[in-house]
């Protein structure tokens, strides 16, 4: 493989073909020297980890129009940016995006290399690699979920997974050109989710088709090989819509755990049995004047499966607690955004 030939071969069609993100410079404008705010790429990265981007770009805009910069968001309460935060999921990454904006604010500024920038809350090897390089063009790889299919296919990878990761790193680190290391970066990003993509790689377009040893196998789709998923466990558990006097009670969780910090609706620990819903309205509201099945939904954990089955209850005295008019609960994350959509269909919360 002609490393040098193939990143070359790479920035031209990039120069081309970028795709136009509200948090990028594209390559016109770096060419002319512009660069993209490290406060910026960050957010980006960390809200991208694991959604996509047309729903990511909805928050990044909502964050930055807010909060312009980082000193901006180090000084939000928690409970603001954790609602801004709702929908978006894995909440912990909420939690560590305050925790690095207060440290970034308290030392001046983002550090510039990737070994300090990994020592932040929420900033793994990707994400760190990826910020020192679009932000700072440190020459450093940014290897994530795409860019390890790309490699994977140029390399016709079919060795043990944990190995063949190893050696897709050293790869890109190699491939990484010490000009445009931060365009080379987003390059492989571009390839990997509109060429490259997991179903149907578009092989007719793609810039580095001569150099893809999967390509000249003729099944690209095959790649990459990855050892089969075990099953996710599932877990049940009750929630309960409470109203009284024509508002709803809401909660907010506990800092540490699942959902930490988070809105939420009343709800039985989930386990193998789901819960008891009349021992759940006594502990919530005392004595309900009516309860309702309305339905279940189902929501996918990092780590298990949930079915919620919820209900409906009216209180006859409102117990201690939040209460809100059923127009003003926002900011709930989507497992309750589901099951409040169950009582209030037309409330369109949380999933923006």
């Amino acid at each position: 493989m002609g490393y040098r030939n193939l990143s070359a071969a790479l920035l031209a069609w990039y120069s081309r073909a970028a795709r136009d993100l509200p948090w990028r410079v594209g390559p016109a404008e770096r060419a002319q020297g512009e660069r993209p705010g490290p406060y910026g790429v960050w957010l980006s990265e960390v809200m991208l980890q694991q959604t996509t981007i047309a729903h990511a770009t909805r928050y990044w805009l909502d964050f930055t129009s807010r909060w312009p910069r980082v000193e901006d968001l180090a000084a939000a309460r928690d409970e603001e940016v954790m609602t801004a935060w709702a929908g978006l999921g894995y909440y912990a990454r909420a939690r560590n995006l305050l925790k690095c904006a207060r440290i970034v604010a308290e030392r001046g500024g983002f550090p510039e290399t990737r070994a300090e920038l990994q020592a932040l809350p929420g900033i793994g090897p990707y994400t760190s690699g990826a910020i020192a390089a679009i932000a700072f063009d440190q020459r450093a790889a940014a290897v994530d979920g795409n860019v390890e299919r790309v490699m994977a296919r140029l390399l016709a990878a079919k060795g043990d997974w944990a190995f063949e990761k190893m050696r897709i790193r050293e790869v890109v680190e190699m491939l990484v050109p010490a000009e445009r290391p931060g365009e080379f970066a987003e390059a492989m990003m571009d390839l990997g989710a509109t060429v490259c993509t997991p179903k149907a790689p578009n092989c007719l377009i793609c810039p580095l088709s001569e150099y893809c040893a999967a390509r000249a196998e003729g099944e690209p789709e095959r790649y990459p090989i990855k050892p089969k998923r075990a099953a996710k466990p599932k877990r049940k558990g009750v929630a309960l819509v409470l109203i009284s006097g024509g508002q709803v009670k809401v909660l907010r969780r506990p800092d540490s755990g699942l959902l930490g910090g988070m809105l939420a609706l009343p709800s039985t620990e989930w386990g193998e049995e789901g819960g008891d819903v009349r021992a759940l309205c006594r502990a919530e509201g005392g004595l309900v004047s009516s309860l309702t099945e309305l339905g279940e939904v189902r929501h996918v954990f990092t780590h298990f499966e949930l079915t919620l089955s919820v209900w409906q209850a009216k209180a006859r005295t409102r117990s201690r607690g939040e209460w809100r008019p059923p127009e003003e609960v926002e900011g709930l994350p989507s497992v309750f955004a589901k099951a409040f959509r169950l009582a209030y269909p037309s409330r369109p919360i949380s999933e923006r």
